[in-house]
Formats: structure tokens, sequence, C-alpha cells
């Protein structure tokens, strides 16, 4: 019970932090939370649906597909993680919205597979901020950013919904604040609406600039001594 005791805890927590930081900066949209599970055996992630939560992110394929049926809850599926076209197969049914497109054969291939099952796959454009070369993503450019999404755009069996990131650590509010004026442009020529940043660490920060998903594991997870 004290692992379930906890979790209660740590959800109030993040709730009334997100509440606090949204009255603070007058943000007045919606702000979702997401549970990501990557490593969470079934039994928690179901302690966590059972608190409220509607937002689950996914990052590996294998792991996704040998929990999902043990999930006591129907919940929206977004795959967070790296994802490998040959792995497209497998999800594309599985999921509500897949975050990390990065690359127009990843693109193809989800059009490809979402095709087959006579179905429109929601997708983000996964955006490499910092331009790191240990992560994925496009360059931040707006340039690049909007060509990339125009190109996408062209595909029948997807839909461009907005823009992803994974900031660095250390000075990360300065690329979410980067991202928000991104994402902004994006939002008035695309009508994007999902900007998703923002993590155990930093989500207050990003929620300050403009994050409407933030992406949670170990802030809900943890058990407290």
């Amino acid at each position: 019970m004290r692992g379930k005791s906890s979790m209660n805890e740590n959800y109030k927590l993040i709730i009334n932090n997100i509440n606090e930081t949204k009255l603070k900066y007058n943000i007045k949209d919606e702000v979702r939370l997401m549970a990501v599970t990557k490593n969470v055996e079934p039994e928690m992630v179901n302690k966590a649906l059972s608190l409220g939560i509607e937002l689950l992110g996914e990052n590996r394929v294998q792991e996704y597909l040998s929990k999902r049926e043990k999930y006591t809850k129907k919940a929206e599926i977004h795959f967070i993680g790296g994802l490998q076209t040959n792995k497209v197969k497998y999800i594309i049914d599985k999921v509500d919205l897949i975050q990390s497109v990065d690359s127009l054969k990843l693109a193809a291939e989800i059009d490809r597979q979402a095709k087959k099952h006579s179905l429109s796959m929601d997708v983000l454009v996964e955006v490499n901020i910092a331009n790191e070369q240990t992560k994925g993503g496009i360059s931040g450019e707006y340039s690049v950013v909007e060509e990339f999404i125009s190109t996408l755009n062209a595909f029948e069996n997807l839909r461009v919904r907005g823009i992803m990131t994974i900031p660095p650590p250390m000075n990360s509010e300065r690329y979410f604040e980067r991202m928000n004026g991104l994402f902004q442009k994006l939002k008035a020529k695309f009508n994007a609406d999902i900007l998703s940043m923002g993590m155990s660490g930093d989500y207050q920060a990003a929620i300050k600039h403009g994050a409407n998903i933030v992406r949670l594991g170990s802030a809900l997870f943890r058990q407290n001594a």
C-alpha cells in the first residue's frame, strides 16, 4: 500500500505545481500530464490510471507490446521514443500519436502503414533545439521545421499536430523559450496545437514557456522512503 500512497502524494504535488504555474503566468490553456511508463511495471501504471491519468507515454516498442494488455483502463497512448521504421507496423494501430518523427523516411513509413489500416496517424515533429549530436530530431531553425512540416503535410495518412523536444538539462529554460517561439509561428501557419516538452526536473519551466503536454516519469512513479 505504501507504493500507492506514495504515488498518490506525487500525483497531488504534480497537479498542484501545474496549477500554481498556470496561475503564476496567467496560462488559460489546458496542460496535459503524461505518465512516462519506461521501465514501470504494469501494476504501477494501473495505479497511475486509477488516480485519473489519461495519457501514457511509451518509449520502447517491445516493452509497450508486452505490457499493453495488462493495463486495466483505456488511456490515450503516445509513442515518445526513437522509432525505427521496421517497428512502425507493430504499433501503428495501437497508439494515438507518435511524438518522435524526425525524418522523411520515418514519416513515409508511418503514412504507408497507416494507409494499410485505413487510419490517419497524428504525429509531432521532434526538434533537436540545441543541435546535440547525441539526440535525434531536426534542426530548430524555423525555415527547416517549416519545410519539413510542409513536406509531411503532403502525406495523406498522417497529420502533424505540433512539435516536441528534449533539451539539455542545463539551461533548459532558454531552449523552452525558443521552442515556444517556434511553436507560435507554426500555430499561425499550420494550426499546430501541441507543444510537448518538459520532464520531471523542469516541467514547471516548460509550462511557463507554453508546453501543453509535460512528460513525467520519476516525479510520478518514484517511491518515497
